[in-house]
């Protein structure tokens, strides 16, 4: 079996999105003196098997209902052939089996101190994690055509990842964490616009409803925009909450990167334009979520 075609479908160019949760959540949590290095280690890896079974599923769910037919950019495995839809099935249910064992064993290490009640209800959320990441394309109720995949995103790579990557390190509840992952999550969710609004008129064919499907290429824009400047004031109003040394705002470097790719998104008038930019505002998050977290340690 050649290794290649998968490598490409695990499509690893996402994970800087993905590993932006557990990073920052990690930093608030260090912040306030609760870091397990083990229970660091078994997020990231956790989240690299969501995040290949996310990928893997859309690949599928996409490839058999034939919305991938024309995409723009990197080619899907299914869609071209390279990979048939049996072997990609079997693929979603391996790494659905990895990520439940990989999520039970973060759950039961980092909540080992406390009632069993908790330890049951992170279990249950890696489950609904594993339902949410297969369901997004796949089945005929798939919710990313009906418009909540960023509702989706804003959940998972926002509160589940940051909030439950805090919570996993501290063991504590703390409402004012839920600024800073809404930030992260909204920067997620501005990488799944960009997405679908390079994909618009594909999806429009195959009746996939996503947000620039429903309300426009020009709205859809705008919507870019709010997303971004929202992100950083949230982050911006979470360190006024907690006042500190100068650090904190270490997090203003990846400002002009937003800006320009707020700035690019906006001029840009062919849907290829848009495929560079996803990459760029992935790193850019990963870059913010660094810089804010290690801004919140020292």
């Amino acid at each position: 079996m050649h290794l290649k075609p998968w490598i490409g479908a695990a499509r690893l160019r996402t994970l800087p999105l993905a590993f932006s949760s557990i990073i920052l959540g990690t930093c608030l949590a260090a912040s306030q003196g609760h870091y397990n290095l083990w229970v660091f280690v078994l997020s990231l890896l956790t989240t690299l098997f969501y995040q290949v079974l996310s990928n893997y599923a859309n690949d599928f769910g996409d490839g058999v209902k034939g919305t991938d037919a024309h995409k723009i950019g990197e080619q899907r495995a299914v869609a071209s052939g390279v990979i048939s839809a049996r072997q990609m099935k079997k693929a979603v249910a391996l790494f659905a089996v990895l990520s439940f064992l990989s999520g039970t064993a973060l759950s039961v290490l980092a909540t080992r101190s406390l009632p069993l009640i908790v330890t049951l209800v992170f279990i249950a959320l890696g489950v609904l994690a594993i339902l949410a990441a297969i369901g997004y394309t796949v089945g005929r109720k798939a919710y990313g055509y009906h418009g909540l995949g960023d509702v989706s995103v804003l959940l998972f790579f926002g509160y589940v990842g940051v909030v439950g990557a805090y919570f996993l390190q501290s063991n504590v509840w703390d409402w004012e964490v839920f600024l800073p992952a809404t930030a992260v999550g909204l920067l997620a969710v501005g990488v799944l616009n960009l997405n679908n609004m390079r994909d618009m008129e594909n999806d429009k064919l195959a009746g996939k409803k996503t947000i620039p499907v429903m309300i426009g290429l020009g709205n859809a824009k705008v919507y870019q925009a709010a997303l971004i400047v929202l992100a950083f004031d949230l982050a911006f109003v979470y360190n006024i909450l907690n006042p500190g040394a100068p650090w904190r705002n270490l997090y203003f470097v990846s400002l002009p990167l937003l800006l320009i790719s707020m700035v690019r998104a906006m001029r840009a008038q062919e849907p290829a334009q848009f495929d560079p930019m996803l990459k760029f505002l992935a790193i850019t998050t990963l870059l913010f979520s660094l810089t804010f977290g290690l801004g919140q340690v020292l």
